[in-house]
């Protein structure tokens, strides 16, 4: 244990406090930590008796403090809301100053991060920062979207460029092989300052919601394979496998591959895959983003739709029973189904369009948000930094950032020239995979509300002249006409039998 000041503490030692510690004292820097057990820290210090930049315990918050060279630098690990006001209060009151800067690096609501900002700034700096990649990137190299003060992120930018994941600027892919004790050096950093208050809380949000998206069409191209074609959890395993070594190559998908291939180790003769319960769990974000989308009036119908599968699926006790009294169509015939490796690929394509397509609904929906808050994203940046550390980190996200250096404006991803050119390749295929499941009553809401998505948003015209007038009728909201100005609204008298129209 090192007895000299802290460059930098962290208050909160979970798996995510603990690894995000050893990964700045890994790259020279000598932290401070708490936590309200005393014992974790205890233990924590114990099994890390020496790191490269040294490592200082604190007994109390009026310890962790005096332990930090002045002007501090806190980083904050704990649950959002409530934890992360009474931490800082106490923090204030152990003696931080007004030009100390408090990281909250957790999950927080970005609404939360800018009053929080706000609030203390006459006490202290308040920053807001999301890091993305679990216990594994915290402790090798996460994504870091910081979001504060432009003076604050100075401070802060030499730690968070050094721990942040690594890229190969030449392929665009991270780099691997960090160890304990030994981080990678070099290449592009996934760090980068998203822009002032809550911004990059938000942008962490958002991520957070694509990943909703991305693991829900992954989960249903894989129960495609198992119900359409009795495949085993291994042959789906193997399709992965193959299928990341193409324009899937991502996270998410490696992770898929290995845990298909993963033999149950409590049962003989069984797949682990099969042996877990078919409830998922949620945290949050994916719901913020969805709410979000909808204070905003922004379509993002694959993230909302994943939300639902996650909640659909928690009711395991209802669906039984509902399974028994709700018949579905009849199994289809090969016939049907078609050549087996014809609709693997076909569901390779599906899965590529609709990611494609939740992707555009998560940048379209940070680019409404720009305009909302006063931030300026740099989308090329998010998405270069997304590339690596991150759940969702993948070759895709470096055709993202090229689109958006290309045009800066670009109002969605599927104007994009090389996505447009993907979505025209893959749409039959896709269109064939989404019929086939409506047909054999497989349910794929992520995949049919993309596909939706897509072709609303091509669609010249949609029915909503006539949602407009039935708006009208029965509450005089009025209308607009098509061979009139935009922004000119007109009423019809619908009580009058001659039914006069005027202007609204």
């Amino acid at each position: 244990m090192s007895n000299g000041k802290a460059d930098i503490g962290l208050v909160g030692l979970g798996t995510m406090g603990q690894n995000l510690v050893l990964n700045m004292a890994d790259h020279g820097f000598h932290v401070a930590v708490y936590n309200r057990s005393g014992d974790v820290t205890d233990e924590f210090l114990r099994t890390n008796p020496s790191t490269p930049g040294g490592l200082t315990g604190s007994k109390s918050y009026g310890e962790f403090v005096a332990a930090l060279k002045p002007p501090r630098i806190a980083v904050l690990l704990v649950p959002a809301g409530k934890p992360v006001d009474s931490v800082t209060d106490q923090l204030i009151s152990a003696g931080v100053a007004k030009d100390d800067l408090i990281v909250d690096a957790g999950n927080s609501l970005w609404t939360d991060t800018i009053r929080r900002e706000r609030d203390y700034a006459d006490r202290l700096k308040f920053f807001g920062s999301g890091v993305s990649g679990g216990s594994e990137g915290a402790r090798f190299g996460p994504s870091l979207m910081a979001g504060g003060d432009a003076k604050s992120w100075k401070r802060l930018k030499p730690i968070w460029e050094a721990i942040a994941a690594k890229i190969n600027p030449k392929t665009g892919r991270p780099l691997e092989g960090a160890r304990p004790g030994k981080p990678v050096k070099g290449g592009e950093t996934c760090a980068a300052y998203i822009g002032p208050d809550g911004a990059g809380h938000y942008v962490k949000m958002v991520h957070n919601g694509i990943e909703y998206a991305d693991m829900q069409l992954i989960c249903e191209a894989y129960w495609l394979l198992s119900t359409l074609l009795e495949m085993s959890p291994p042959e789906i395993g193997d399709v992965f496998a193959k299928w990341n070594k193409g324009d899937l190559d991502s996270y998410l998908i490696e992770i898929t591959a290995d845990i298909l291939h993963q033999k149950d180790p409590q049962k003989k003769n069984a797949w682990f895959v099969d042996s877990v319960l078919d409830a998922a769990g949620q945290k949050g974000t994916g719901k913020w983003t969805s709410v979000n989308a909808l204070d905003m009036g922004i379509p993002a119908a694959t993230i909302t739709e994943a939300v639902f599968a996650r909640i659909i699926s928690a009711i395991k006790d209802e669906r039984v029973g509902a399974s028994k009294k709700l018949k579905g169509p009849a199994v289809l015939s090969k016939r049907t189904i078609g050549p087996r490796a014809e609709l693997i690929d076909a569901i390779r394509q599906a899965l590529y369009c609709s990611k494609i397509c939740a992707y555009a609904q998560g940048f379209q929906l940070m680019r409404e948000a720009q305009k909302e808050y006063k931030w300026s994203l740099d989308f090329a940046t998010i998405s270069r930094i997304w590339r690596g550390g991150c759940i969702i980190r993948a070759r895709f996200l470096q055709r993202i950032a090229s689109a958006y250096e290309e045009n800066a404006e670009l109002p969605n991803l599927l104007l994009d020239r090389t996505f447009k050119r993907h979505i025209n390749a893959g749409q039959q295929a896709w269109r064939q995979v989404v019929s086939l499941a409506a047909t054999a009553g497989v349910p794929c809401p992520a995949f049919m509300s993309a596909l939706a998505y897509f072709d609303s948003y091509r669609s010249k015209r949609l029915p909503a002249n006539l949602l407009q007038a039935q708006r009208d009728y029965f509450g005089s909201h009025t209308y607009e006409r098509v061979d009139q100005p935009r922004g000119k609204f007109f009423h019809l008298e619908w009580s009058d039998p001659d039914r006069p129209q005027r202007p609204a």
